[in-house]
C-alpha cells in the first residue's frame, strides 16, 4: 500500500460533510426507530421488525463513523482489496466504498 496522499482536503471536506450527514440522518433515524419499539401501541409482530432495523441502523452508524475516523487518520479512501487510492468520483457517489472498481468487481463474483 502506498502512504501518498490521493485526496485532496477540499475533497475529503466535502467527503466529511456528506458523512455527517448520514451519521446525523441515522442517528435520527435510531432514536425514532427506539422510541417506536418502546412504544406499548406497537404491535407485538411488528417489535420485531423495528428491533432489525435497529440493529441495521446501528451497523451503519458504525460504518460511517469508522469511515469518519479513517478521514481523520488519513487512511480514508483506500482501496481494502489492493490499497490503491479509490477515485474522488467513486467516493463521491459512495463515500461508503471499500474497494476501487476492479476490486469491487472481483469481491462480486466471489
Amino acid at each position: 500500500m502506498t502512504a501518498d496522499i490521493h485526496l485532496s482536503s477540499v475533497q475529503l471536506d466535502s467527503i466529511r460533510e456528506e458523512l455527517q450527514g448520514q451519521l446525523f440522518r441515522w442517528t435520527k433515524q435510531l432514536a425514532e426507530l427506539e422510541a417506536a419499539v418502546n412504544d406499548d401501541a406497537v404491535e407485538v409482530s411488528a417489535k420485531a421488525d423495528v428491533l432489525a432495523d435497529i440493529v441495521s441502523a446501528e451497523r451503519n452508524i458504525a460504518v460511517v463513523r469508522g469511515a469518519l475516523r479513517n478521514i481523520a487518520g488519513l487512511a480514508y479512501g483506500r482501496c481494502d482489496g489492493c490499497g490503491s487510492g479509490i477515485p474522488f468520483e467513486r467516493l463521491k457517489a459512495r463515500p461508503l466504498a471499500a474497494f476501487c472498481m476492479e476490486c469491487q468487481r472481483r469481491h462480486e463474483t466471489r
